[in-house]
């Protein structure tokens, strides 16, 4: 590939990137239920990533609840439970860590099966914590049909996807009301706002 071929592809990759974030960032200023944006997340991360599916847990209760997913059958949102010791996703989110597998990901002895998605039978397998004021909240998995070499580039970008959502977390809990109503000045000098 030329210089200028390769500076081109570079390019066209990193505004892939910052469109991917805009999205994002648009999706937590807007108010829409935490549904709708992590359904619009996932349609992002599953364009960008080229991925055959994308799935979002949230932690609930000690347990990773499937809370998004771009083609799950609809009865298994919800209902699709991992303990933070199953799974791959458990390990990720137990060992706060990344995970990239680039194929045959099911026969990982950490793997556990569910009959009711057919993600089970996909190679390629990366997933990423979602990270809230240093928590683990949850996990997103990013799956491919068949092998798939992890660029550095798509697992950089997984990881800040999975802190934007921490964020967006922490933000949902937060009624219009609460937001107009406090003193954000108060939030940067807590003192110096009381008295001023």
């Amino acid at each position: 590939m030329s210089r200028s071929k390769d500076f081109e592809t570079q390019l066209a990759r990193t505004e892939q990137q910052l469109h991917l974030l805009q999205q994002i960032s648009r999706f937590m200023t807007r108010e829409m239920s935490l549904q709708e944006i992590l359904s619009g997340i996932n349609r992002l991360i599953v364009e960008f990533t080229q991925a055959d599916s994308c799935l979002i847990y949230l932690l609930h209760d000690r347990e990773l609840v499937l809370c998004s997913a771009n083609n799950a059958p609809p009865e298994a949102l919800g209902r699709v439970r991992l303990k933070m010791t199953e799974g791959l996703t458990g390990w990720v989110a137990r060992e706060r860590r990344q995970l990239a597998i680039s194929r045959e990901a099911y026969l990982d002895a950490r793997f556990k099966h569910f009959t009711t998605l057919r993600e089970d039978t996909y190679e390629a397998f990366l997933s990423t914590p979602i990270i809230a004021r240093n928590r683990v909240v949850g996990v997103i998995n990013v799956q491919h049909k068949l092998p798939h070499q992890h660029g550095g580039d798509e697992m950089e970008m997984l990881s800040t996807i999975g802190e934007q959502i921490g964020t967006l977390l922490v933000l949902a809990r937060m009624s219009p009301d609460v937001v107009e109503s406090t003193n954000h000045l108060e939030l940067v000098f807590p003192a110096t706002a009381k008295s001023g």
